[in-house]
Formats: structure tokens, C-alpha cells, sequence
């Protein structure tokens, strides 16, 4: 049953397709499909021409021409793709370079694109014969050289037709242009050689590590009051550091008054006690006294000096800005400032919450169902929303802490805690995630981007790139999932590229009733 939701959503993709399909002119037949990889230089034929399709470290080239004829110009038209975004390369300049065996090179510049993306460099080849076709390609991404192999120059437009006639095409595939794929979030990616681990899926939460953290309450009633610059949300403090000092409440009568007066007393106790001392020193060398009167001049003083010194100290925390040092225990960065300087707060009131956010833990909550599958730990990934991809822990990144022993009464799960380093500080503690534990070693399997594969009615699919402009549906079996990839056990081979982000559209565009031609 549909959803309005869902409705909606169908409408918007099908509007979107039908504008897509809409975009450009309309002459062109669909690409010949075909099962190869299009990683290296591939050549599809149609009886519109020769088109192939190359993959450079940051760019993908199309090139879509007709056969090339001695003497006449060739309608010859490169598609350039930045694979950053998949999205047309705006400026640059192309050399497409024909070469024979005797070495003498014709070359064919273009300075600028036509439109972003498509470049028309003006050909007209002087010669019949074979030829090796290079496309050389300077951007600001640097300078990429395609080795596109052996082409044909014909005599005539007659020969030219009679070699392709003789020519069979395969399946025409799906059709969907680059100026299609251009509009769109669209990308692809190569199915590569890799080892693919079981998993299991839990929600987690990002915390600090137990030394890591540290709230700092008052220690009694009092106001706050700054220790320099007062601190801030952000800012990096040090172990031992002051973050502010906190005036105790005065209790009773006492006011600042009687605590200086009871400092000076203190003090004036102090100065006879040691005036005491002083003179039975001097009499006790006289021999005057005996040294048991001796000795208890002297503790009388340290006491008197000990009373001075507390006295002191309760003036000082309520005089002049002074107080009770209120320290960070660990060295990190102020999460949380609940109060303002001159605030009074109560004792055990919150006042900074001050977190090591360099390594966190992720605390996984697992089903109690999924304990059996997962054994020991070999890692994990999780995603957070907001954050583009999944974040990996795993070898040199993290390590597992615990595996809890105790099924949770209430939400039947047990917990999995990994240590992580936190990329850059992006993560903040609270936020929820998505995790995978892996288990096992796992195996070498086809990997894929878990993108790439779509649920059509219960069928798993992915759609291969067979050509730059040409698709081909493929009924896949999957295996297990390792973050953001996923294992292919049947229906793709290493080396060929799926489409990993806009497959759905191209799904919806095989329900139009002609394929989209280009704009050029």
C-alpha cells in the first residue's frame, strides 16, 4: 500500500525522469550494450558510429563519433566527467592525436569546451588507414593522457558503410546521457577484489572514555567568580588548570569584617606567642627556667602560627576576588558552561563540563539474538547522521574494550564498547549512531558500495555501466556487508563499474518510451 509519503516520492522521481528524458534533442538510437568492464578504453559500436569510454585517476572520458572519412570532417565529440562530483568538466583543453606507424602525427586541438563538459574539436583526417587514437586532456586536475587504440580512417563514406554493415550489435542496454547523469546525483563505482566480514547491526552512542570526562560541581555554596578569562564552550584547558574560583557563602553573623578581624587577631596571638618563645630561649641559657617550659613556648607558637594561617585563608577566599580554585582534573576541552561569573550557585551545582574528545568510545547495544553470531569482535563501522559515509574501527584506528557479560533487563541487549580516535574532533559525545560489529576474519569476495544495489520487488539489482552512456540491469546475490560495501557472490565480475548513486532513476527511465538524447 502506498503512503502519501511514498506517493509523493514516486511522483517527484517520475517528473524528474520525464524532464531528464525531455532535456536535449532526440535523433540518438540507444548505446549497444554488452557484459565487459568499462575500466579500460571499451568500444561500442552502433550503426550511429563508434563510441568508448575511458577511466583516468580523476576524470572520465566518452568519446562518441561517426566513422572518420579522408578529406571530410568528422563529427567528433569528447564528454569529459570530473569523478569528484560526476559532474561536467567546465574547462580544459583536449588534443586528440591520430597517429600511424610511419610516425606522422595529425593532431587536433580544442582550446575550450562548447558547453561544459563537451568538447568539439574541428577533424578532418587527410589520409585513409589505421590509426592509433590518444586523447590528451590538460585541466585544472592536471594532465591526463587516454591511449584509446587502434581506429579506422576510411577511403569513402562507402566504405565506411560497408564495414559497418557488416558489423553486429549486441543488445541496445539502457540509454542514459550524460547530460542526464550531469543533472543528477549520479556516480559509479568499480567492483573490486576484497575480504568481506559478517556482521550484525546495533545502535550506539559516542561517550567519552571514564578518564576522559569530568564534571566539576561546587564544592559549596557560593558565587563564581573568574580566574582570568572566564572559560568558554571549546576552548582547551589544561590538568590543574583554574578555571574559576568560587567565594563560599558566609554562614551566621559573619561578614568580611569580622573575618579580617579575626585574621589580626590571629595575627597579634601569633607575635606574643613568639615573643614567649624568644625569652625562654633567653632564660633557658641562663638556666633559669627548665626546658619543659621551653618547649611548650615553642609548639604554643606553631599553633598560634597555624591559627594565622587559617584565619588568613577564610579572608582571602571572600576578599579581593579570591576563593576556592575550582581545577580541571584532566586535560581536554570545555564542553558545557552552565554558569556566569557572579552567579551564586548551591553546593554540588553543575559549573563546567570538561571532556578529552581525542579518543571516544562507541558503546553498541546488541541484540541479545545476534550474541551467537558475533563471537569476539574483529571491529567495527558505524554512521552518524549529518556525516557523510561511515566512520571505521578497525586496526590502527580503535580496539575493542569490552564485551558486556550481563543482558540488559529492560532493552535485551549487551553492550559492545570500541575505542575510536575521533577524526578531527567532528564527533561530539551524546550523538546517536548506526554501527556494524563485525565478526570473523570473513573472505575475499566482490565488493561493491552498498548503494549500488537495489531492492526491485524483492529482486536485488545492480546496474552495470557497459559504456559511457549505456546500462545494463543485472540480478545480483549478495553476501555479507563490511561498511559501506557490500559482497557480490553472483551477477558482477572485479573490474566492472556499477552505478552507485542515481540507479534508481535509471531504473525509472527504462519506462519511457524513448531513450533521452544529447544537447549538443
Amino acid at each position: 500500500m502506498n503512503t502519501p509519503h511514498n506517493l509523493q516520492e514516486k511522483l517527484f522521481a517520475a517528473a524528474l525522469v520525464a524532464v531528464l528524458c525531455l532535456s536535449g534533442c532526440s535523433d540518438r538510437k540507444p548505446a549497444a550494450g554488452g557484459h565487459g568492464a568499462v575500466s579500460a578504453a571499451e568500444d561500442h559500436r552502433d550503426e550511429d558510429g563508434e563510441k568508448l569510454t575511458d577511466f583516468s585517476e580523476t576524470t572520465e572520458l566518452f568519446v562518441d563519433y561517426k566513422p572518420l572519412i579522408a578529406g571530410q570532417p568528422s563529427d567528433f565529440v569528447v564528454h569529459l566527467t570530473r569523478l569528484a562530483d560526476y559532474k561536467p568538466l567546465a574547462e580544459g583543453k583536449v588534443t586528440v592525436v591520430l597517429a600511424d606507424a610511419a610516425g606522422a602525427d595529425e593532431i587536433f586541438p580544442v582550446a575550450s569546451p562548447t558547453i561544459p563538459g563537451i568538447f568539439k574539436p574541428a577533424m578532418t583526417p587527410r589520409a585513409p588507414g589505421e590509426r592509433e587514437l590518444t586523447i590528451r586532456v590538460e585541466s585544472a586536475l592536471g594532465s591526463q593522457t587516454h591511449e584509446l587504440g587502434p581506429v579506422t580512417v576510411f577511403a569513402d563514406a562507402k566504405a565506411a558503410e560497408a564495414a559497418h554493415g557488416g558489423h553486429e550489435h549486441g543488445g541496445e542496454g539502457i540509454a542514459f546521457s550524460k547530460e542526464q547523469q550531469w543533472k543528477i546525483d549520479f556516480a559509479t563505482a568499480e567492483a573490486v577484489k576484497g575480504v568481506a566480514r559478517p556482521s550484525v547491526v546495533a545502535t550506539a552512542t559516542i561517550k567519552a572514555q571514564p578518564d576522559g570526562e569530568a564534571l566539576l560541581s561546587a564544592p559549596a555554596a557560593g558565587i563564581v567568580r573568574a580566574a582570568g578569562a572566564f572559560p568558554r564552550v571549546g576552548q582547551a584547558v589544561r590538568k590543574g588548570q583554574a578555571l574559576a574560583l568560587l567565594a563560599p557563602r558566609l554562614g551566621g553573623e559573619t561578614d568580611q569584617a569580622s573575618l579580617d578581624a579575626g585574621a589580626r587577631k590571629a595575627k597579634i596571638g601569633f607575635e606574643q606567642a613568639r615573643r614567649e618563645r624568644e625569652r625562654m630561649e633567653s632564660l633557658f641559657r641562663d638556666e633559669a627556667i627548665a626546658e619543659k617550659r621551653l618547649l611548650e613556648a615553642r609548639a604554643n607558637e606553631k599553633l598560634a602560627q597555624a591559627e594565622l594561617d587559617a584565619a588568613r585563608a577564610r579572608a582571602a577566599q571572600t576578599s579581593g576576588g579570591a576563593g576556592i580554585a575550582i581545577r580541571s582534573p584532566i586535560d581536554g576541552t570545555v564542553a558545557d558552561v552552565p554558569v556566569t561569573p557572579g552567579a551564586f550557585v548551591a553546593e554540588g551545582a553543575p559549573l563546567f563540563h570538561v571532556a578529552n574528545s581525542g579518543r571516544l568510545w562507541l558503546a553498541a547495544r546488541v541484540p541479545e539474538s545476534d550474541m551467537g553470531r558475533i563471537g569476539t569482535p574483529t571491529g567495527a563501522s558505524f554512521t552518524v547522521d549529518g556525516f557523510d559515509g561511515a566512520f571505521s574501527v578497525d586496526g590502527d584506528n580503535g580496539r575493542l574494550i569490552a564485551v558486556g557479560g550481563v543482558v540488559d533487563a529492560a532493552t535485551r541487549t549487551v553492550p559492545v564498547i570500541f575505542e575510536f580516535a575521533n577524526p578531527e574532533n567532528s564527533l561530539r559525545l551524546g550523538m546517536t549512531a548506526k554501527a556494524r560489529i563485525f565478526a570473523g576474519a570473513g573472505k575475499e569476495s566482490v565488493l561493491i558500495p552498498a548503494s549500488a544495489v537495489q531492492d526491485e520487488s524483492g529482486t536485488q539489482v545492480v546496474y552495470v555501466q557497459t559504456g559511457g552512456e549505456s546500462f545494463e540491469r543485472q540480478i545480483v546475490q549478495t553476501g555479507a556487508r563490511d561498511g559501506d560495501r557490500v559482497a557480490i557472490l553472483s551477477g558482477v565480475e572485479p573490474g566492472q563499474r556499477v552505478v552507485s548513486q542515481g540507479a534508481y532513476l535509471i531504473r525509472l527511465s527504462t519506462s519511457k518510451s524513448g531513450p533521452a538524447g544529447h544537447a549538443h
